[in-house]
């Protein structure tokens, strides 16, 4: 049975530092038998964002940040396709990280992030994020050596203290976004190796999706383990009250889409957005000039 609507089943919000991934489910419902009611909660959700995404874009008091995680086909790119269905481009931003550049190495890890943030007024996509500097190197440490940072040569060098100071930075820089307006909303789609390795078979066996799959992405299935563990350890470092993490069942595609338009709907819901009101003197001035 479908939730009520904002009700979220256990063990989806963290605010650290106790989650467990392997003890958290990857399905919990089968969509197919109530599509049609998931769907229509979905797009109900959909235009309550771009009623709120609205007042925000001509308010500019604040900005909604929304971050995606996942393994590789975890479904990122179907839920923001999805969640956000029919929001004016004009106030809505996404970002995609990927291997860092040339350029981006020789900057501090968050320089490329804060280069995409959205305005405030705008609703943003991290589709990836700066966790990625936290994922992807914690699991393959020899990339951290090409930042060059000081007193890092080995790969021996990037030890537990390194990833709390990364963990660190992480926290206090989503703090300061919030005391500048951002709210930010922070989603693990978590699948699992199964679910994966038939969406992997999906994408192979439709030409047109071939694109979506490579033989690094199959090849990364062999450190699994050490992606869990580094999940669970990212989410634990920097999952706080202010700032939680919603880990989502998402073996369901339209069930994982359900639970976060949801989440978003009723956060965007609950910030003090208003279009802004002229003032008496401004008014006046217009009739003036307009000669009403």
């Amino acid at each position: 049975m479908l939730l009520k609507p904002f009700e979220l089943p256990e063990n989806v919000k963290f605010t650290g530092p106790d989650l467990r991934l392997k003890t958290l489910p990857t399905h919990l419902v089968d969509s197919s038998a109530q599509l049609a009611a998931i769907k229509k909660t979905v797009q109900a959700n959909a235009k309550v964002i771009r009623k709120a995404q609205k007042k925000m874009y001509a308010d500019k008091k604040y900005a909604v940040l929304c971050v995606f995680q996942a393994m590789d086909a975890g479904g990122k790119d179907s839920m923001i396709t999805h969640v956000f269905e029919g929001v004016d481009p004009i106030g809505f931003q996404t970002a995609n990280f990927k291997q860092p550049t040339s350029e981006e190495l020789t900057h501090d890890y968050l320089w490329r992030v804060e280069k995409q943030l959205p305005p405030r007024g705008y609703l943003g996509v991290f589709n990836r994020s700066h966790y990625e500097d936290v994922l992807v190197q914690r699991v393959h440490p020899e990339l951290v050596l090409k930042q060059e940072l000081p007193g890092i040569v080995k790969t021996a060098d990037v030890t537990e203290a390194f990833w709390q100071q990364r963990y660190s930075d992480i926290r206090y820089w989503e703090e300061y976004l919030n005391r500048q307006g951002y709210l930010i909303l922070k989603f693990f789609l978590n699948i699992s190796k199964e679910e994966q390795a038939s969406r992997f078979k999906g994408r192979l066996a439709v030409e047109k999706k071939n694109y979506k799959l490579s033989a690094n992405d199959v090849k990364e299935r062999d450190f699994w383990p050490q992606y869990q563990d580094a999940y669970e350890r990212a989410i634990n470092n920097t999952a706080t009250p202010a700032n939680p993490w919603y880990v989502i069942p998402a073996d369901d595609k339209w069930y994982s889409r359900y639970l976060v338009s949801n989440i978003i709907s009723q956060a965007i819901s609950q910030l003090p957005l208003d279009y802004p009101v002229l003032a008496p003197e401004e008014k006046q001035r217009i009739i003036q000039e307009l000669k009403f």
